[in-house]
Order: structure tokens, then C-alpha cells, then sequence
């Protein structure tokens, strides 16, 4: 498996998400990522889904060792005592005594960064998490969270239509990993003519191009959801493909100017501070 380091760290280039996914879908869905090569799961107390994605990860002949684990934090679970607690019922639902990343899922308004990563510092120096990170935080927000100590990763909506560039660039200068939620814009890239005709003259779906131009910006890794096992092979297919230079350009070209931000909620920040 490709791998991303940061930190002395190595992160799967590809892992498996798992928004959206419940129950039995979720828990086969993991398992078949696991069965077929991933070796990065990523959930969230939000999701609802650590319970599934633990059986999935203990239930597979893929040692815990070998798995890169993440999960976030849930919006009511930032101050300090939350943190904690809510974590440990992570771990419990994860069946696993340590996690390999803990992210602040989104910026909160109501409680200090300070108190929250101060606490997140405090389980990766207990030895209950590895690493510590952010999720859909702007580039003024990451600046302010890596004051409070070293941040693995900022993740965040990141496609062809999103390229995220102030955010990528911040990864690269604290020698962070830009984690790409959606490389997919959920599924609006597929029918791009440039991706399919692209996808066409190496013989892969239009996802792989997809996942492909992602990973080859910098210090990235992805991680697209799919439940069909022929769609979670073929995103995890994408490693193979190689794209030339003058592909790469005219897939940059598509972000030129494009407004193609999808997860958006009343509680997101404001994402151009």
C-alpha cells in the first residue's frame, strides 16, 4: 500500500470512508476494504458507526497493527472532560485501546481550541491516541490549532472542482498531511468530458483519474466512500494510475475559478479566513 509521511508517520495513501454508511453495509463494506488491501479506516462519533466499523476491523484476519485507525469528535464533545470521555467511548465501540488519529471533526464556536487540543495532546501522550488533527478547518483556523502543538492533518473537502490550495500548502510548510474527503465531489466528476476522456486512454473508470489527480498534488491522502465491492476495489485500483504532466494540467485547469464546495452546513466556518 502507498503510503503519505508526515511527522515520521506513514498514512495509507487511500482509505476507506465511511460517512453515511450504517449497520450491516457498513460493517461488509469495511470488511471487504480490509479483505482487499485498505489499511485505512475513517469514521466519526457523528456517524454513528464506530460500533460497525470496530466489528468489521477486529472481525478481519488484517491485524489492528496493520490498520490506520481514525475518528472524530463529535460537536458536543470539546471541552476537556468531553474529550476524553467521549473518546474512551470511542475506543470501546472501536474494540481497539488506541486510536491512530483524533480529529476535531469541525471548528467549534463555543469552546477554545486551546481547551480541546490541549486535552487531545494529553491521550496522545497517554498512549490512547497516536496523532492528533483537524477536520474542515480554513487556513486561518489551522494556523491557529497548530499553535497548541503538532497537527497531523487538516481534513477537508478536496476534488478537482475544490483544490484547496491555501490549505494544501499550509500541510506541506508544518509538514501535515491534507486528508481529501469526497474526492469525488460525489460523483459529480465522473461525467467531467476531460476526466472521462482522460479515464478512456488508460483504460480505468473515471474515479480512478479522479482519485489519481488528488493524490498526486502533495502530501495527500483520500479517502472515498463506496459500498460496492467492484467500486471500493477500482478506488483503491487508482494507486496504478500514473498521469502525465499535461494530464495533471488540464485537470488543474478544472478547479480554475470553480465554486464546487458541496458539504457546507449552517455550522461550517467561514471558509475563506
Amino acid at each position: 500500500m502507498q503510503q503519505v509521511s508526515a511527522q515520521g508517520f506513514d498514512v495509507p495513501a487511500i482509505g476507506y470512508g465511511t460517512w453515511q454508511l450504517r449497520g450491516k453495509e457498513c460493517r461488509e463494506g469495511v470488511a471487504h476494504a480490509l479483505s482487499v488491501g485498505y489499511r485505512h479506516v475513517d469514521t466519526a462519533q457523528m456517524y454513528g458507526n464506530e460500533d460497525e466499523v470496530g466489528q468489521a476491523v477486529e472481525g478481519s484476519a488484517v491485524a489492528r497493527s496493520e490498520v490506520w485507525l481514525t475518528t472524530k469528535l463529535g460537536l458536543g464533545n470539546m471541552a476537556a472532560d468531553a474529550v476524553k470521555r467521549s473518546t474512551e467511548e470511542s475506543l470501546s465501540k472501536l474494540r481497539t485501546d488506541y486510536l491512530d488519529l483524533l480529529l476535531i471533526h469541525w471548528p467549534s464556536q463555543d469552546t477554545p481550541l486551546a481547551e480541546t487540543l490541549g486535552a487531545m495532546h494529553e491521550l496522545r501522550k497517554a498512549g490512547k491516541v497516536r496523532t492528533v488533527g483537524v477536520s474542515n478547518f480554513p487556513p486561518s483556523w489551522q494556523e491557529a490549532a497548530l499553535r497548541h502543538g503538532p497537527l497531523l492533518t487538516n481534513q477537508v473537502e478536496y476534488h478537482l472542482y475544490l483544490p484547496q490550495r491555501p490549505v494544501l500548502d499550509l500541510c506541506a510548510d508544518h509538514d501535515m498531511v491534507l486528508t481529501a474527503y469526497s474526492p469525488l465531489a460525489r460523483g459529480r466528476v465522473l461525467d467531467d468530458p476531460v476526466v472521462r476522456e482522460i479515464a478512456e486512454s488508460h483504460k480505468v473508470h473515471p474515479a480512478q483519474v479522479a482519485i489519481a489527480w488528488v493524490l498526486s498534488q502533495g502530501p495527500v491522502t483520500a479517502i472515498p466512500k463506496a459500498t460496492a465491492p467492484e467500486r471500493i476495489e477500482s478506488n483503491l485500483a487508482a494507486l496504478e494510475v500514473s498521469l502525465s504532466p499535461d494530464e495533471r494540467a488540464r485537470l488543474d485547469e478544472l478547479g480554475e475559478g470553480a465554486t464546487g464546495r458541496i458539504i457546507d452546513p449552517p455550522f461550517a466556518p467561514d471558509w475563506e479566513r
